[in-house]
């Protein structure tokens, strides 16, 4: 009787671990109309500076894909987001997180606020984005 006790236990937290870190949100999924730009990112924080390679796509209905990599074999992290909800992966985001925008980690915060300033900017060529102690410059 334990062994099946402990399969239903181990089965009930597994349930409960894979609800708490897999997203039931569904994004669309970028499509012939989305705009596509690519660049380089100076990202600054207090600890990090980094230089790489930047993808952005977006939808006129303000869908945002970010793809922040050191060249093809090294993503340090990728942000997909609507207007209420992202989903951000990467050695950068750490573990990752997904959830309502509300809801997000402080760490998160910045990289979550750069939908807002490239979305309606496509005819620059620079973005500078600063807030709190981070930075980013995006250049296409």
């Amino acid at each position: 009787m334990s062994i099946l006790r402990a399969a239903v236990i181990a089965l009930a937290i597994v349930d409960l671990t894979n609800c708490a870190t897999t997203s039931q949100h569904q994004f669309t999924e970028p499509a012939g109309s989305w705009q596509m730009r690519s660049g380089q990112l100076l990202y600054r924080a207090p600890a990090t500076t980094l230089i790489g390679d930047v993808i952005i796509r977006s939808s006129k209905s303000g869908d945002f894909e970010l793809t922040f990599s050191k060249g093809p074999v090294a993503p340090l992290l990728f942000l997909r987001q609507d207007a209420g909800f992202a989903e951000v992966k990467g050695p950068l985001a750490r573990s990752g997180w997904s959830g309502p925008l509300d809801r997000a980690p402080q760490q998160l915060r910045g990289w979550l606020g750069v939908r807002d300033k490239l979305i309606g900017s496509e005819d620059r060529q620079s973005v500078r984005y600063i807030t709190g102690n981070e930075t980013f410059l995006f250049r296409f």
